[in-house]
């Protein structure tokens, strides 16, 4: 590229952003929130019901298990959470780094919060949809009886891999992560240490001059020829 061609980036450079570093950062934030609805949303209408069976023993104790291998199903979802999650947190890593006026330290922690933020949004939104489209179990209130011991139906599909705070926990924070992560990666592969964003660091001019190339004196020589010994 030649210096004619880098004149139009460097009078962009010259010039300081329309939007604050800290507006560019809440509207990365809002916008992930927004993704995190469409994830739910989307999770809500592709993961699969679990289909369940209510049965009545002869003790009278009623119990539930899964229809075959519908218990695969339970993992199925959460997978498919944590899909739709990581895909969109590499896309807005890379998108938020392409907005180089505001790259820096205050644009990826709005990209780890927002990406925070949109995986909790998901899980929420997902959870009611799913609950509001295939309805929740109550295994007390099932329709068994002596007559009919067995009770086939289906419920929501499970958000998470577990309900501990630790499983939900990770759940969470795995996307924020891995934008982070996709982030340095851009980072590390810019040569400048400004990483091209506002405000611009010059880098100091050095005059370099050629240097003056010095004569080497021939050592003398004696003409007279050696005496004999």
């Amino acid at each position: 590229m030649t210096a004619d061609e880098r004149l139009p980036e460097r009078r962009d450079r010259a010039q300081p952003p329309r939007l604050s570093h800290l507006g560019a950062a809440a509207r990365v934030v809002a916008v992930l929130i927004l993704l995190g609805v469409v994830i739910g949303v989307v999770w809500a209408w592709l993961a699969p019901p679990i289909q369940i069976v209510v049965a009545l023993t002869r003790a009278g104790d009623r119990i539930r298990g899964y229809v075959g291998d519908e218990s695969d199903l339970v993992f199925l979802g959460a997978f498919l959470m944590t899909a739709l999650l990581f895909v969109v947190a590499v896309t807005s890593a890379v998108a938020t780094w392409q907005w180089r006026a505001h790259r820096g330290p205050v644009l990826v922690a709005a990209l780890s919060v927002g990406a925070l933020a949109a995986a909790g949004v998901a899980a929420g939104v997902g959870a009611a949809l799913a609950r509001w489209r295939h309805g929740n179990v109550d295994v007390a209130a099932a329709p068994v009886s002596p007559e009919h011991r067995v009770y086939y139906t289906h419920e929501a599909p499970a958000v998470f891999f577990g309900h501990t705070p630790l499983q939900i926990a990770a759940s969470i924070v795995f996307p924020a992560g891995v934008a982070a992560l996709v982030y340095a990666i851009c980072a590390l592969s810019t040569k400048r240490d400004d990483l091209d964003a506002w405000p611009p660091i010059t880098d100091p001019v050095s005059t370099i001059t050629d240097p003056v190339p010095t004569m080497v004196a021939d050592p003398a020589v004696d003409p007279s020829s050696p005496s004999p010994r």
